[in-house]
């Protein structure tokens, strides 16, 4: 799910000098041997501040082949608070992306309401290839540089160049992926999961999964549904739409919400100046990718990069505030550091910081065969930006590699949740990433599922925010596995109101450190 550069934080596990134990070395669970996971200290501050270990998971590259070539898994837990009669088991986090480093994850129980987290070990960890885990997979950290050419093509010129980039993008993967390539799938990170329910002694799974997570989530409870335990699934993926046709549909979803956005910055007129009404600014969007197409801000952000930087609001009402006082600062001050760095933020362009974007391709361009012909390409993306001309072919380019991958495709599992217990969707109405038909999807082949919709939000997978009405179902949930009643009509079976917009400057002092922790894992998702 598109759709950020940057990359998850790479540290080496500390080893010598630590006390470490081993975790149900050799058990048998799931019908084979249990590899182990030697737990020792973390190198994350925020895991360190609530208590947790940290450890290495060895599976297989290819689990068709258990006995050959092996990778590791970096893998955190954060052990349950509650008296052991009280103990649900272990809840396994993953944030999205593909391609999201999750080992931090592990702190997200803290934020569930009523003290429900207590009740089980929450685990992060970094999917294969991904952040601590090894392999990591890089290809070219400065393919997200600065001065890349406009996205949309309005020239054979641009055309050609952005054919080009996707395909050298491509061949550096394959130099520096091989075989591994053959190996990223979403079943085999499902495997994955598996092994490390295995290495816990667990004869059960919970997982809280965010966007792509939530397709995680589908495919496991597909594939072992008596293994299943309690599921969270926020930002809900269709799982009939994977993986071009999903895009498409994004890209009308981001041309919707980012015309709310652009109402948001009208209404504060008197703080932003960028124009009274959301089709005052919507223009002076559009003319500024002009401008910035002939001369960049400060020689480095052009009609590229400042699309990147307005995706952000299009995905959360996070950063609303600061996207727009830095669009500001520009036009009225010719001031380009604020945007320069908001895109930062999310471009790093350091050694290996294009992880996240090699695993995304890498896990989507496999599970699935894509158009080979650009003639396809072209057409419908042409097709789409009549309608929806904001991310169309920012989204097209994103994705464009996989027309050149050298991972071998297969065929989408076919997502199936009749045998599958209950489980809590969560999605806002107007979110841009998953759109709200996909949840709907779901939720009709997850028939004993229940599904939460923040009305006319337009929020990416914001749960535990402090949104009472969702966040309290999801403590409930995870209590007692009650649920609010399912209602027979092709709708949600809970309406709640969505993450309120934000109103400018009225944020300071609000649960600061609270807030702030969980924005930081906000951060960690990765659509």
């Amino acid at each position: 799910m598109r759709r950020f550069w940057a990359a998850a934080t790479t540290v080496a596990l500390c080893a010598t000098g630590a006390t470490v134990t081993a975790a149900h070395a050799g058990t048998s669970i799931g019908g084979r041997n249990a590899a182990a996971i030697t737990w020792g200290p973390c190198p994350d501050a925020a895991l360190q501040a609530q208590g947790a270990e940290c450890g290495m998971l060895s599976v297989p590259m290819n689990h068709a082949q258990p006995a050959g070539k092996k990778i590791q898994l970096a893998v955190s837990r954060i052990k349950h608070t509650v008296p052991a009669d009280k103990y649900q088991g272990v809840i396994v986090v993953n944030p999205g992306g593909p391609g999201g480093a999750g080992r931090t994850m592990a702190t997200l129980g803290a934020h569930v309401p009523k003290g429900a987290g207590g009740a089980y070990d929450w685990i992060g960890f970094d999917p294969r290839g991904v952040g601590a885990s090894v392999p990591k997979l890089a290809c070219d950290a400065d393919y997200a540089g600065y001065r890349r050419p406009a996205y949309v093509p309005v020239t054979n010129e641009l055309e050609k160049i952005w054919r080009d980039r996707a395909k050298a993008y491509a061949a550096a993967c394959a130099k520096s992926g091989g075989e591994f390539l053959n190996h990223l799938r979403t079943e085999d990170s499902v495997r994955d999961l598996d092994a490390i329910r295995a290495a816990l002694g667990a004869e059960k799974l919970s997982l809280y999964g965010f966007s792509y997570g939530t397709y995680l989530g589908q495919v496991y409870a597909t594939k072992y549904p008596e293994r299943v335990g309690r599921m969270v699934l926020d930002g809900v993926v269709n799982p009939s739409r994977v993986w071009y046709r999903s895009n498409l549909d994004q890209n009308i979803a981001f041309d919707r919400a980012i015309k709310i956005y652009f109402a948001w910055i009208a209404k504060y007129d008197a703080i932003y100046r960028l124009g009274k009404t959301a089709a005052e600014v919507e223009k002076l969007y559009y003319r500024q990718l002009d401008e910035l197409a002939a001369k960049p801000a400060g020689g480095l952000i052009g009609p590229a990069e400042l699309t990147d930087v307005f995706l952000q609001p299009g995905y959360y009402i996070f950063g609303w505030e600061a996207t727009a006082q830095a669009f500001s600062t520009w036009i009225h001050k010719k001031d380009h550091l604020p945007l320069k760095r908001l895109y930062d933020d999310n471009h790093p362009q350091t050694e290996g910081s294009d992880n996240s974007y090699a695993i995304y391709l890498a896990v989507q361009c496999t599970d699935a065969k894509w158009p080979s012909d650009w003639s396809r390409w072209k057409k419908d993306n042409w097709r789409v930006h009549k309608k929806a001309p904001f991310e169309t072919w920012g989204n097209a380019w994103y994705n464009a590699p996989c027309r050149h991958w050298a991972g071998k495709a297969g065929k989408p599992v076919e997502v199936s949740g009749a045998k599958v217990p209950p489980l809590l969707m969560i999605s806002e109405t107007l979110d841009a990433a998953t759109p709200f038909s996909g949840a709907l999807e779901a939720r009709r082949r997850f028939p004993r599922s229940v599904l939460i919709e923040g009305t006319g939000g337009t929020t990416h997978a914001g749960s535990l925010f402090g949104n009472a009405c969702v966040d309290d179902a999801i403590a409930d949930y995870l209590a007692s596995g009650v649920l609010p009643k399912r209602v027979k009509a092709d709708r949600s079976d809970r309406e709640c109101a969505p993450i309120a917009q934000p109103t400018p400057n009225a944020a300071i002092g609000r649960k600061a450190s609270a807030a702030s922790e969980r924005l930081r894992l906000q951060h960690l998702i990765r659509p």
